[in-house]
């Protein structure tokens, strides 16, 4: 299993690119288009297996490289620590050390934690890790009964309302009007969001949304704190783009100011969150909103056969609604390989001994556990597949229940590690332990309960024995790859790994949830229920609830490199009524059925589109080298961006007109009251400045002045040159 790429645990460290244009070295045709186009904002559609994550490091390694990026000024964000602590790595064998790489809560929560002395006074409430004990609390407090499933539910819930910034009046309406099935009465789930604000207020603690909402308070109300936050981030670079929530976007968009220096990445036909407030209009939509972005469609596979890629395309072929319409046909870079194997069960049990019985030939055959999984639509399905993984004498890790440095026996096992390490030979344990294995093996099996040979059976023993043989195995690998390496050693690649999330590889196959398995691949893929009442699930129904349904079984065709067996049974249990059917998104794919007719819309293949700007806009051309700003007075180069704006020195004289200043003000009052926005939204007090002290007479030279960009010009543009002339307008500005 790996998270991008087919690699060794500890693989060689290559050669850091000697220069800017050696790190294009090896880059497709489009991938390199992604690398150079450094100005403006960037889309970029990368379709399952097409080397997004090669392609946006390889752009910001080559911006800082060629002097192009200030490496402190890009922020690169992404959806998980894991895919984070990747894209630093990628970068620093690149030599692009001192680029911010974070997800949006990290990045948000530095920021909350540095300015909220300045911004609220006092110290920060405390985070909480997992907000389902207060929800509990909340609904004790109004004398709700709430079951284990219906907490988790409830609790999802209001996470969706926060993501989507829903207060709870407004949850019955929103609900209704998203689709959402509430799991209790709306207005309840109301009260109960509103019982779990109070509670957390009155405790002083805030939860992981709240970092995200709080910080795009400060950043709306505090233009001083937004403006030092801009000026220190010039650049950005946001991955899985699709899965965006719109309190997320507003975030990335106080982020820019009225910058359009961003790129992006995703796959509209990977959405798979949309439960959790994601969306993928704010993809799908991005050339509306930046009409002069370029556009590169990545559609070269490397990850997968061309008969596993024939099925992807397939499934999208038949695909339904917006999405769909921007699906990407994917090209296989690989060599030919076995064609999907399709297998009809009597009944569940009877499809997990099969699925464990071809995964016993497939490691007898040589093909390494860790590179087969097993995956599923819901957790509650594992329980069937591990039994039936344990009877094979299969080894097995479950992911997405808990993460890895989370569990308690790895917590346990830590401990003792570090302190073996701190006393090392005044230890008993390590008594005839003479090399880094020999002595994770002998602590973890005086303290941690680790044996040579794995309990018999599945279930919370075996798991535990799983956590402990990952850690065995990881320091063989570390032994192979650094020798010499001591326990110490150890101990601190385990510290950097848990920072990163980055979990050992468990010598076992892998069970998941489809969207557990999002982000990763194996060479060996097992999809197992893909059947009508589990692939569509029972309670989607609308039209968009089963295309997402699709994507998931997308996604989950993705995951594998050669092999792909997908399976059904036609009833749950042995002797029970055989009424279920293979699932629909199958017809037509998998032999002797009838194909569907196709939805008739074309898929995009790879390539590059330019951004045709607005009229105006066009007319200037956009510079592709970075030349220093200079103050148009007396000349130094300007560094501080307030003073780039204004294309001066602070204390330099200014020619400013005051009564046009003033004119501007009053106008942006109105319109910023008409939007319902701070002031600073439309134009901030610099940009206006600036415009005073110009006196532009023509879009063009609008144009030019910074934080004038296609937006803005095409909104306002037309007031504002009104107002220089010396007219009136009637406040009355375009939509933005």
């Amino acid at each position: 299993m790996t998270a991008a790429t087919h690699s060794p645990l500890f693989p060689q460290v290559p050669d850091v690119p000697d220069s800017a244009d050696a790190v294009l070295e090896g880059l497709d045709p489009e991938q390199r288009e992604v690398a150079t186009a450094l100005r403006g904002p960037v889309c970029v559609l990368a379709g399952a297996g097409t080397g997004k994550t090669r392609a946006i490091t390889h752009r910001i390694a080559y911006g800082v490289r060629a002097g192009i990026l200030q490496p402190t000024s890009v922020l690169a964000v992404t959806f998980t620590n894991r895919a984070a602590g990747e894209m630093r790595g990628r970068l620093r064998q690149l030599g692009a050390q001192g680029v911010q790489a974070r997800t949006f809560h990290s990045a948000a929560l530095r920021q909350l934690q540095y300015f909220w002395p300045k911004a609220i006074g006092g110290g920060m409430p405390r985070l909480i890790d997992r907000k389902i004990q207060l929800v509990a609390d909340a609904a004790a407090a109004l004398g709700t009964r709430l079951d284990r499933g219906e907490l988790r539910d409830v609790t999802s819930e209001i996470e969706w309302c926060k993501v989507t910034q829903t207060i709870p009046a407004d949850y019955p309406y929103a609900a209704a009007k998203a689709g959402r099935e509430s799991p209790r009465d709306p207005t309840e789930i109301a009260h109960l969001y509103a019982a779990y604000e109070d509670l957390k207020r009155d405790r002083a603690v805030i939860d992981f949304e709240d970092v995200l909402l709080l910080t795009v308070a400060i950043l709306q109300d505090r233009h001083d704190i937004a403006e030092q936050i801009r000026a220190q981030y010039q650049h950005f670079v946001v991955d899985e783009y699709q899965d965006v929530s719109p309190l997320q976007q507003r975030l990335l968009e106080l982020w820019l100011g009225e910058r359009d220096d961003l790129c992006v990445v995703g796959d509209a036909s990977q959405t798979i969150y949309s439960f959790t407030g994601a969306t993928p209009d704010h993809l799908l939509d991005f050339r509306v909103r930046y009409p002069g972005a370029t556009v590169v469609k990545l559609v070269r596979d490397y990850r997968s056969t061309p008969q596993v890629v024939r099925l992807a395309n397939g499934l999208l072929a038949q695909a339904h609604g917006r999405a769909a319409d921007h699906r990407l046909e994917l090209v296989s870079q690989r060599p030919s390989g076995p064609e999907p194997v399709y297998a009809e069960y009597t009944d569940e049990p009877a499809e997990a001994e099969g699925a464990a019985r071809r995964i016993r030939e497939l490691i007898d055959a040589g093909v390494p556990a860790a590179e087969i999984a097993v995956l599923f639509r819901t957790n509650s399905q594992s329980e069937t597949y591990e039994q039936a993984l344990a009877d094979a004498g299969v080894p097995y890790q479950l992911r997405g229940a808990e993460r890895f440095f989370d569990r308690p026996e790895v917590r346990k096992a830590g401990i003792a590690l570090r302190g073996a390490a701190r006393f090392g030979g005044n230890d008993a344990l390590l008594d005839g332990a003479v090399d880094l294995p020999s002595q994770v093996r002998a602590v973890l099996s005086g303290e941690g309960g680790w044996t040579p040979v794995p309990p018999a059976g599945s279930g919370a023993v075996r798991e535990r024995w799983e956590s402990l043989a990952a850690l065995v195995n990881l320091a063989q690998d570390l032994a192979a790859a650094r020798p010499g390496a001591t326990l110490g050693d150890f101990v601190a690649e385990l510290d950097e790994r848990a920072n990163a999330q980055h979990a050992p590889t468990v010598q076992g196959v892998t069970l998941a949830s489809l969207h557990a398995a999002k982000g990763l691949e194996w060479d060996a893929v097992f999809l197992v229920g893909v059947a009508e009442g589990m692939l569509p699930i029972t309670y989607a129904k609308t039209d968009e609830q089963i295309e997402e349904e699709r994507r998931l079984l997308y996604v989950g065709v993705t995951r594998a490199r050669e092999r792909l067996h997908v399976s059904w049974a036609l009833s749950r249990s042995p002797g029970g009524r055989p009424s279920r059917r293979p699932s629909r998104f199958l017809d037509g794919l998998r032999p002797g059925t009838t194909p569907t007719v196709g939805r008739g819309a074309a898929a995009a293949v790879g390539g590059v589109e330019r951004g045709v700007l607005a009229a105006a806009a066009a007319a200037v051309p956009r510079r592709t080298q970075r030349t220093p700003a200079r103050c148009r007075v007396c000349g130094r180069t300007l560094t501080d961006a307030g003073e780039m704006k204004l294309m001066r020195c602070e204390d330099c004289p200014s020619d400013m007109d005051e009564g046009l200043y003033e004119r501007l003000r009053e106008w942006r009052a109105a319109q910023a009251a008409q939007s319902g926005q701070p002031d600073f939204c439309v134009f901030t007090d610099r940009t206006l400045m600036a415009i005073a002290e110009a006196r532009p007479d023509s879009a063009a030279e609008l144009s030019r002045i910074p934080g004038v960009l296609s937006r803005k010009l095409r909104s306002y543009g037309a007031d504002v040159l009104a107002i220089c002339a010396g007219q009136e307008v009637g406040g009355e500005g375009a939509d933005d």
